[in-house]
């Protein structure tokens, strides 16, 4: 892919320097991930990938930073021209979401095994140094194969352009098609009863809303002799047949995920190639972390059920579960205050 830095009229001698372009997209693109870390990334510690999403964010402001110096500067005072920004931000990212897959998803294998049970601290820790090791790896790479040379072309006629070649994420292309054809081809033989899953998945949500705003501030399991009649506390289920647990998730996952992914696909479809800078953003990360959290969450659902350790994300994955599985096997997460054990500061699922 080319980046077009500058170009010129040869009749009329009007120049034209598109730092000032580059500079805005990449602030926008600074803003977008912003948004979203505020909005998805709840707990720093909690996972390798949360972490990514943060360093992602001051890479970008580092960009942004650098690319607004040289069009402060201008191209004959700055240090290095835009060509050098662009060239080398692209290998950068482009060079990222490989190993985040990997790490991140070996992160979440070991969640709930004694490699995994560690203290806050030390998670903290081993993150900050996988981290700084994907970037590492990410920048040796860069300044190893990219050669930033700015080369000229006759853009049209009477026309110059100055351009320098940027990186497309190859990987992220496959994964945007790969996952956008499988969800769709999943959907297929259970299309006409997914109207009604969502409707029961919704009731699920809100009867688990009920029960949080119930809790009190110190909070135990209660006995099977204290609960009330289970069709009082859980209401009849509302459907009949109910979807196997691997699409019940991948329709919690679709659900969330799927306008991301059609304008994606639709992009790749019309042509708008997108370079490996702006494309290695917060909405593929947490795309790929609710994938990875999502797949997780089935394996060790079979043995574990909705109890796994994994953090929290922005799919309802034990809200699917429980579409699956029914509220009637294992009941929905409830909170009861018990006053008689009044040291007890603890949430159990019952």
């Amino acid at each position: 892919m080319l980046a077009i830095v500058e170009q010129w009229v040869e009749s009329s001698g009007c120049h034209t320097d598109n730092t000032e372009k580059y500079l805005f997209l990449m602030v926008f693109k600074l803003g977008l991930d912003a948004a979203i870390f505020y909005l998805c990334c709840w707990k720093l510690r909690t996972s390798f990938l949360n972490m990514c999403s943060l360093s992602i964010i001051l890479a970008d402001l580092v960009m942004v930073s650098c690319t607004a110096a040289v069009w402060f500067l201008g191209g004959e005072r700055s240090p290095v021209s835009s060509c050098f920004i662009l060239a080398h931000s692209s290998a950068i990212f482009g060079a990222l979401p490989l190993p985040m897959i990997c790490l991140g998803l070996f992160d979440y294998c070991i969640e709930d095994t004694c490699i995994g049970n560690k203290s806050a601290l030390c998670k903290f820790l081993r993150n900050v140094v996988l981290t700084l090791l994907v970037w590492t790896q990410a920048v040796i790479y860069s300044f190893v194969s990219v050669k930033a040379e700015v080369t000229v072309l006759d853009y049209a006629r009477g026309i110059k352009a100055a351009v320098c070649v940027v990186e497309e994420s190859s990987l992220i292309i496959y994964f945007i098609l790969g996952l956008f054809t499988t969800v769709i081809f999943a959907m297929l033989p259970f299309w006409s009863r997914i109207p009604q899953w969502v409707r029961e998945a919704d009731r699920l949500s809100e009867l688990r809303e009920e029960r949080e705003n119930q809790r009190s501030d110190l909070f135990t399991s209660c006995p099977p002799t204290e609960t009330k009649n289970s069709k009082e506390r859980y209401p009849e289920e509302t459907i009949e047949s109910r979807p196997p647990l691997w699409f019940s998730l991948t329709l919690g996952f679709t659900i969330f995920w799927m306008p991301y992914l059609a304008v994606s696909v639709a992009c790749l479809v019309f042509g708008y190639g997108v370079p490996a800078y702006i494309t290695v953003n917060l909405l593929w990360l947490e795309c790929t972390n609710s994938l990875l959290v999502g797949v997780v969450f089935w394996i060790k659902g079979r043995s574990l059920g909705p109890y796994s350790h994994l953090p929290e994300n922005v799919c309802l994955w034990r809200i699917y579960w429980y579409l699956s599985k029914g509220t009637q096997q294992q009941q929905l997460p409830v909170a009861v205050f018990n006053p008689s054990k009044d040291k007890r500061n603890t949430l159990l699922y019952v």
